[in-house]
């Protein structure tokens, strides 16, 4: 018995056979791609533009073919070579690492302030954090030291609204400044800080060029004694080099690092 075919579809009414085109799909030409011309020569994509494709073959020869509809066979099927999509941009960080806000206007300061020892301090933050306190509204205030601390706490009168973040220097078991902390420190007055003497030490010793920083006897000005032993010249020369050099948050020691991130959140909280 012969079995029919069934031909519906296979003619069009004038009697012509219709032609049915398989779609031909597009192909990322993504470096490594293994694909095959239709002349034979069979390569991996080693470089893509809007134009052509270079191929390798396993022998190390390279040839090069234009970008062409349908011109490639890819695990043995006909396909377009494309260009591939450029990954998505990872988002702009902020020196401190944060992701950056763009297009943002700075926040109205909050009622909520961060003191910090002196303006070297300030200068370094700014560097830092300064886009981070811009979006979250946080001011930086320098207090020139930390002889009146208590009197300058009890004047600013934290509240709920009102919170106080304090950076202090050489924060260590037994400082002055440590004692000073303890006694303003409450719920709305947070005191951090750094083990260093000053904050020209939380700078990485590589940002500005030496091994380490040099031993100051004690009694001798802090900076003083490191331009003299570094022949910066005077502090403010030296000032000038240490702020200079930093960038972002990658060229200051972790310590300082935790305790600025720990002030801004306790601020905003």
């Amino acid at each position: 018995m012969t079995r029919s075919h069934d031909y519906r579809g296979a003619f069009g009414s004038d009697g012509t056979r219709t032609v049915v085109r398989r779609a031909v799909p597009d192909v990322p030409a993504e470096p490594g791609l293994v694909v095959e011309d239709h002349a034979g020569f069979c390569g991996a994509v080693v470089s893509v533009n809007v134009r052509e494709v270079t191929l390798e073959d396993r022998h190390g020869r390279r040839r090069v073919f234009p970008l062409r509809p349908a011109a490639f066979l890819v695990e043995g099927v006909t396909a377009t070579l494309v260009v591939p999509k450029a990954a998505p941009a990872a988002p702009r960080r902020s020196a401190s690492g944060s992701v950056a806000v763009t297009n943002h206007r700075a926040r109205t300061a909050r009622a909520a302030r961060i003191w910090v020892e002196g303006i070297h301090d300030a200068a370094l933050v700014e560097t830092v954090w300064g886009h981070d306190l811009r979006v979250e509204g946080v001011v930086v205030e320098p207090m020139h030291g930390m002889d009146d601390l208590a009197a300058a706490v009890a004047d600013f009168a934290p509240g709920p609204q009102r919170r106080l973040g304090i950076l202090v220097d050489h924060l260590v078991t037994g400082s002055k400044e440590t004692r000073a902390a303890h006694a303003v420190a409450g719920p709305h007055v947070l005191v951090t800080g750094h083990p260093y003497v000053d904050v020209w030490e939380a700078v990485k010793p590589s940002v500005v060029g030496i091994r380490a920083w040099p031993k100051v006897p004690r009694g001798t000005d802090w900076k003083t004694g490191v331009c003299d032993a570094l022949r910066w010249g005077e502090p403010a020369d030296g000032a000038r080099r240490v702020l200079g050099a930093v960038r972002d948050f990658r060229d200051l020691e972790t310590p300082l690092i935790g305790a600025v991130e720990e002030l801004i959140d306790f601020v905003t909280a």
